[in-house]
């Protein structure tokens, strides 16, 4: 489990997002395209953010954070009517962590099917050995 979190049978026995998946999402919305902080969060429902939404603040808290780390520029709009809004933009040094990124994702998606391999088998050879035992 991830960070201690607790799990309880029926409510679902793991969290369905991945940790800190929510920063490669953010930095793959801004790749090509600057957006405003609200438009991310209805655009995190592509990444299947929709089941489990994201409380706001951990958004714009990860967007400040990536740009303190310099994956991130940001600029105040007061171009449209209302008050203003922030616009962040990706720099070279975020597309560099999201290939980084990308590489890791990879690499965890050979060790989960690994482990969903293992498993399948695990209860294959289970309900052969229950089946063998019953005759």
């Amino acid at each position: 489990m991830p960070h201690g979190r607790p799990w309880r049978l029926g409510r679902g026995a793991c969290p369905h997002r991945i940790d800190r998946f929510l920063e490669p999402c953010l930095l793959l919305l801004l790749h090509g395209d600057q957006s405003h902080g609200y438009n991310l969060l209805e655009e995190l429902n592509k990444f299947g953010f929709a089941e489990a939404p994201v409380d706001s603040s951990v958004v714009y808290r990860a967007l400040r954070q990536m740009e303190e780390a310099g994956w991130l520029l940001s600029r105040w709009d007061t171009s449209g009517p209302g008050p203003a809004k922030r616009l962040y933009t990706l720099t070279p040094a975020g597309e560099e962590w999201l290939h980084a990124w990308a590489q890791s994702i990879r690499q965890s998606v050979v060790t989960l099917e690994r482990f969903l391999s293992e498993y399948a088998a695990s209860f294959r050879s289970t309900k052969s050995r229950e089946s063998n035992n019953g005759q």
